[in-house]
């Protein structure tokens, strides 16, 4: 990465980087739009299906069965929905939704209590991750495990009984993935699970004293509580009014959707045996920035739904205030300029995240320019001579 981040900068147009407070807006009010039309949809759902006249001409399991597969139809797409929302949010937390510091934190704070994101406290150690990240002693989040971590002995690859650290069934993979993809983020803020390693034990987002925050933040991370537990005030209401299943139906199980695309998303943004780590004077934030990959995700619907957010993620590391509108183009001269050195995968994003979990498993202790290691301790790319130890 031989650039300046103000060369790179240079090669983009600036109207490239103008925030639109109204654009910003009709985005997210299209979202909320979209979500009501669906929860207003999802309210037919049990009383169509549940119609005697419609279950004796279509048979009461095939009426049932029909309801669910509907109902799985609603979540799918109102969790799609409801992941445009908290993207809108993290636009907010970056500054890129409007030139306005005070809308931003508005409408971030509402949409991301909403999703049950502690918005501030977030917002803190996220600003973190995007100016350290790929740095293995600063970086806040997919801080990758060391051969020591694992207690791996430091032998010739064919010395090492592989089978004793990864020798998991196909089965049990599959569970431990899907317990990733469902709880990841909650795990993270509860617990620091892939945080940075070097924090306390009891580290997490909810604690003002927590390291993750100054003394100037705590208000903010209080503020942030204050706004999930509005909402954990608004489900009991919801709950005590409809039934907890009917809360589940319509809004949780959207959410736990809503975890799930954006763990899968941000995994499959900084987890892969083609992209480097790196430690001490190696890491500038160029590097960092390009240390990530850009993922056709879900053809049409992740762009729509989405907001582009998994497909230009690269150029949203380098500049993270530039509107997520701008992406496609302003990625367009990024990858002009710096080549090689921009990462994109078209690969199906379902087999890139099985592939990923399962190739991406350790780093080395020793170097200072580090690729993941796999089930057999080999790496995809070796290092160039200059960087051998």
């Amino acid at each position: 990465m031989p650039w300046t981040l103000q060369e790179i900068r240079a090669a983009i147009p600036d109207y490239l980087f103008v925030r639109d407070t109204t654009r910003g807006v009709l985005y997210l009010a299209r979202d909320l739009l979209m979500a009501a039309v669906v929860w207003k949809a999802g309210t037919y759902i049990d009383s169509s299906f549940g119609n005697t006249t419609i279950r004796s001409q279509l048979s009461p399991i095939f009426a049932e069965t029909l309801r669910w597969l509907t109902w799985a139809v609603y979540w799918w797409f109102q969790g799609l929905i409801f992941t445009g929302i908290w993207v809108i949010g993290h636009e907010c937390g970056h500054g890129a939704f409007s030139e306005s510091n005070a809308i931003c934190d508005v409408v971030g704070f509402i949409t991301h209590s909403f999703l049950w994101t502690p918005y501030f406290s977030w917002k803190i150690s996220h600003h973190r991750h995007h100016i350290s990240h790929a740095s293995m002693e600063r970086d806040e989040v997919y801080v990758p495990k060391s051969r020591s971590d694992l207690g791996i002995p430091k032998r010739p690859n064919h010395e090492i009984d592989w089978d004793e650290y990864f020798g998991d069934t196909p089965i049990y993979t599959f569970y431990m993935l899907m317990r990733q993809q469902l709880l990841a983020f909650p795990a993270y803020l509860l617990f620091n699970v892939s945080g940075q390693k070097t924090y306390p034990k009891w580290t997490n987002h909810f604690d003002p004293n927590s390291i993750l925050f100054t003394k100037a933040q705590r208000n903010q991370v209080i503020l942030s509580n204050l706004g999930l537990l509005f909402m954990a005030w608004v489900v009991k209401l919801a709950c005590a009014k409809w039934h907890p299943i009917e809360v589940i139906k319509y809004y949780g199980i959207p959410w736990l959707l809503v975890s799930h695309w954006f763990i899968m998303i941000t995994y499959l943004h900084h987890t892969d045996p083609v992209l480097p780590h790196y430690r001490g004077k190696e890491w500038n934030y160029q590097r960092g920035a390009a240390s990530t990959v850009d993922r056709n995700f879900l053809g049409w619907q992740g762009r729509f739904f989405l907001h582009d957010v998994a497909h230009y993620h690269v150029i949203h590391h380098f500049f993270p205030k530039m509107p997520f509108y701008h992406g496609p183009e302003a990625t367009k001269y990024l990858q002009q300029f710096i080549g090689d050195q921009y990462h994109y995968s078209n690969k199906p994003v379902f087999k890139a995240l099985w592939e990923s979990y399962n190739r991406c498993q350790f780093v080395e202790d020793e170097g200072t320019v580090l690729f993941y290691r796999d089930k057999q301790g080999r790496s995809q790319l070796r290092l160039a001579d200059q960087y051998k130890d």
